[in-house]
């Protein structure tokens, strides 16, 4: 009976996802600085600030329609839903990238970008007024 019990636990324990790790998101943002960068709009906007921001709203940035008009408001449920199909999710996007299919890298790279949002480089960039 013991061995069953171990072998649950054992099966339970690989089946449970890892918590969110802002260090193993941070190398998967790797792949979305070739279009974005934290504190500086790129092809894409700025991710300082991202929590509680509008989608399509950073201002001088160039949106898509669709993006513009994707009604919505930025947090870990929105990002982990757009950032699995970014061209399913707000159809029209510019943006061509397919996605985070992995759900554990999604969570970790939410992770890496809420902490990333409270370091002093986001928060000075934001007070500034590039958000």
């Amino acid at each position: 009976m013991a061995a069953v019990t171990a072998l649950f636990a054992m099966a339970a324990a690989q089946a449970a996802p890892a918590a969110p790790d802002a260090v193993r998101g941070e190398a998967v943002y790797a792949r979305c600085q070739a279009c974005h960068a934290l504190a500086f709009d790129r092809v894409g906007p700025r991710h300082c600030g991202l929590f509680g921001r509008r989608a399509g709203s950073v201002p001088g940035f160039a949106y898509s329609p669709a993006m513009r008009h994707f009604a919505i408001a930025w947090d870990e449920r929105s990002l982990d839903r757009f950032l699995a199909a970014p061209m399913r999710v707000v159809p029209g996007t510019t943006m061509t990238y397919a996605g985070v299919a992995d759900q554990q890298e999604r969570a970790d790279l939410i992770a890496y970008l809420r902490q990333v949002d409270q370091t002093p480089a986001c928060r000075s960039s934001q007070s500034a007024g590039s958000r």
